[in-house]
């Protein structure tokens, strides 16, 4: 039974304990993204069983700054050049969502036995606090969409780095060991914590979706395509980011039961299959038709979150900047047209 009398710093230290506990384990056993999933791994399973844990979730703005600042060091003046590419996949990407909704959302709703509302805000594959916020102002069950949102992330992770692990042969380890470059200097290191502040102002100000990673990943990636710095946040630095992040996914599921947490798990799995099924499908008419790798087309199409994919996209050395540019994309698109479909929604039952 959790033990709701230990003060809040004490399941903080406790939860951010088992995340260095997990990360470590997992990257003993060599295990994919060890300091993100092992962290995930180990505090979900303490959370659903009660145990008095905490994320550092105050802290999470921070945390994604500092890996928006990773991945926007990724980014080369390339990456001006590959508009015409990236013109053809997102059309590709507006068909798969549209595709995704017309078979996920009927998927909660009969396999689920969800209400119509409930089930489109979650089947729907865009930020978790956004289709709270649709869902809950449109009379949705809330607790069924956060589970859905929060399940689809760790599934797709999970799978996508199975995929890309077991199947594909990729050496998906530690993604900060793919950060290593230059000597960060006394000046790179000002522009990359430069990029990292003033990009978190600039999205809140802009009111970019998740403003906290995408402005620090847009700043760092001006400075890097225009050759301003060449530098990267230290490994350590990263390490603990997504022991941090992990950790916050982890303790995501405290309070839930496990009954619940088991149906739902079944429902996230199923719907998570069926969207990489058609991701496959979309990421099969990118190659054919624009020349992208069929690794990087099903990274920039997987239902993950955007910070979470990327890493995965760093791990594997493919184009950040292609995975990013899509995630972004999909948030934007589902965030504008995910209100106004729900307009023709049937009534609720």
């Amino acid at each position: 039974m959790q033990d709701r009398s230990l003060p809040p710093l004490a399941r903080l230290a406790a939860g951010l304990t088992l995340g260095t506990l997990g990360g470590v384990a997992f990257h003993a056993l060599s295990l994919p993204l060890p300091w993100m999933l092992g962290p995930l791994f180990l505090t979900m399973v303490a959370a659903v069983a009660g145990f008095p844990v905490a994320g550092p979730a105050r802290m999470r703005p921070a945390i994604v700054a500092v890996i928006g600042v990773l991945l926007g060091s990724r980014f080369s003046p390339e990456v001006l050049g590959q508009a015409g590419e990236a013109a053809v996949t997102l059309a590709i990407l507006l068909a798969y969502l549209l595709a995704v909704g017309a078979v996920v959302v009927p998927f909660y709703r009969f396999a689920g036995r969800q209400d119509w509302t409930t089930a489109y805000f979650a089947g729907m594959p865009g930020g978790l606090s956004e289709m709270i916020e649709f869902g809950e102002a449109r009379g949705a069950n809330v607790a069924a969409i956060v589970l859905a949102h929060s399940l689809r992330i760790v599934v797709t992770i999970a799978l996508m780095a199975f995929l890309f692990r077991v199947v594909l042969g990729h050496d998906v380890g530690a993604a900060a060991s793919s950060a290593s470059g230059p000597p960060l200097g006394i000046i790179d290191a000002a522009i990359l914590m430069a990029s990292a502040v003033l990009g978190a102002a600039l999205g809140t100000w802009a009111r970019f979706p998740a403003p906290s990673f995408l402005g620090p990943l847009l700043l760092s990636a001006l400075a890097h395509m225009t050759g301003l710095t060449a530098g990267a946040p230290p490994t350590v630095l990263i390490i603990a980011a997504q022991v941090a992040l992990g950790t916050i996914l982890g303790c995501r599921f405290l309070g839930i039961r496990p009954v619940m947490l088991w149906k739902a798990g079944l429902l996230s799995l199923g719907s998570t299959l069926l969207t990489l099924a058609l991701a496959l499908v979309a990421g099969l008419a990118m190659r054919a038709w624009a020349g992208v790798g069929l690794d990087q087309a099903l990274l920039a199409l997987a239902p993950g979150g955007l910070t979470e994919m990327g890493l995965i996209a760093l791990a594997i050395h493919a184009d950040v900047a292609f995975v990013a540019l899509h995630h972004v994309a999909r948030i934007l698109v589902v965030i504008v047209l995910a209100p106004i479909l729900a307009r023709v929604l049937p009534p609720q039952d």
